[in-house]
């Protein structure tokens, strides 16, 4: 069947988004079931969260090469090995009955999940032409996904089964692959190479400083990023002990998907900042905003604590957009999923370390204090370094290209 390139780029971009969501999602469900594991396998909090550290690693430390093969092979065509190996690997997990089988199966979660980002977000700024609104709406998909994470698996497991809250999600993401599959087969999805609003190219010299002042910011703000989701639901039962107490799983689940599909939302005006102001500045104010309410989180309790938390949430996932379109700017076409990749190594491969921090605070603590005072010194530095960017007083002009 054959369809026009607009309508091709239109349905890539749905399921790059669609793509978004169940990478997310299938990632953060088990920081909610682990709740149900600490009473299932009587299993210490530190010593469950710290099964997810190799499955956190291979997210980030498998994307350059995810995003190589994108690049030389076939952007489609890993999206599909996404969608089905990521699904599988979430259904092995419901099968584990030990310790070293979740680490495995998580591991192979992580492995095919590391494809998304580097190959995803190349494909949808491939087919966007205004990236920041694009950027933006990835960003809702996203973070739709890491809310609905909370919730789905406290239903699941409550419903069901601890099992069951892998297996369903897990099912539905290999469905979502095959009609992917089938879309490429009959045309309805094409593998273009080529931007549909190409930019002017960028100096070597800003291109160099960009990537230099990236890594640091990426990084950082990745850590603060991976830190707060993987506390979150332990963080919001000890912040909000009386109505954990009476809700359950399902109250600290619930709590932790209204933070994360709020701030998702709040990011669509992340991306049309982007589109319409400097972004380096639009990315410095969301970091400068961020400092007080990731110190304040370290000592608020209650109602107040869960407002701190969804400002610097909101804060630091509104940051995305500009994040990426810098990125997308200072890149040439051609590494564009090699470059995405590179910067999901620092993003997603701090997770483990997020991981360990998480771990190794609560363990020795009790809480979190030293988390989000930790976080919140890591954003100051993240400051420092986006001054250092290059100048971009106006937003960047399309190169004219033929219409679709």
């Amino acid at each position: 069947m054959a369809v026009t390139p607009k309508v091709s780029a239109q349905i890539s971009q749905g399921f790059s988004m669609i793509g978004h969501t169940f990478m997310h999602l299938l990632v953060a469900l088990y920081l909610t079931i682990v709740l149900a594991l600490e009473t299932q396998w009587g299993m210490a909090y530190a010593d469950l969260i710290g099964l997810w550290t190799l499955g956190a690693f291979l997210v980030g430390g498998l994307a350059p090469l995810a995003g190589y093969l994108g690049d030389r092979w076939s952007t489609p065509g890993m999206m599909v090995i996404f969608f089905i190996g990521a699904g599988m690997a979430t259904i092995a997990c419901g099968f584990a009955d030990s310790a070293v089988q979740l680490i495995a199966g998580l591991g192979a979660l992580g492995a095919f999940a590391a494809i998304y980002h580097p190959v995803g977000m190349s494909w949808l700024v491939r087919n966007s032409v205004n990236r920041g609104m694009a950027l933006g709406v990835f960003g809702v998909f996203g973070s739709i996904g890491v809310a609905m994470a909370g919730t789905v698996a406290a239903v699941l497991v409550d419903s069901i089964s601890w099992q069951a809250a892998f297996m369903i999600p897990g099912i539905i993401c290999i469905a979502i692959g095959i009609a992917l599959f089938l879309c490429i087969l009959t045309g309805l999805v094409h593998d273009k190479r080529v931007d549909r609003a190409p930019q002017a190219a960028a100096s070597r010299s800003d291109m160099m400083r960009t990537f230099f002042v990236l890594s640091l910011t990426v990084f950082l703000g990745g850590l603060i990023y991976q830190g707060t989701q993987v506390a979150m639901p332990k963080a919001l039962s000890l912040r909000l002990p009386d109505l954990v107490a009476e809700g359950g799983i399902l109250a600290a689940g619930g709590l932790f998907t209204g933070i994360y599909l709020i701030s998702g939302l709040l990011q669509l005006v992340g991306g049309w900042l982007s589109d319409r102001f400097a972004l380096k500045w639009v990315y410095l104010w969301t970091y400068i905003l961020q400092v007080p309410f990731l110190f304040a989180a370290s000592a608020l309790v209650g109602l107040p604590f869960v407002v701190a938390a969804l400002v610097m949430v909101v804060l630091n996932v509104g940051a995305l957009p500009a994040e990426n379109c810098l990125l997308a700017k200072y890149t040439p076409e051609r590494w564009r999923g090699a470059a995405f990749g590179a910067k999901f190594v620092l993003s997603l491969g701090v997770a483990p370390v997020a991981v360990q921090l998480v771990a190794t605070i609560q363990g020795a603590t009790g809480g979190f204090f030293w988390l989000f005072a930790i976080l919140g010194s890591a954003a100051m530095v993240i400051i420092i370094g986006i001054l250092l960017l290059p100048s971009d007083n106006d937003k960047a002009a399309p190169v004219p290209v033929a219409a679709e």
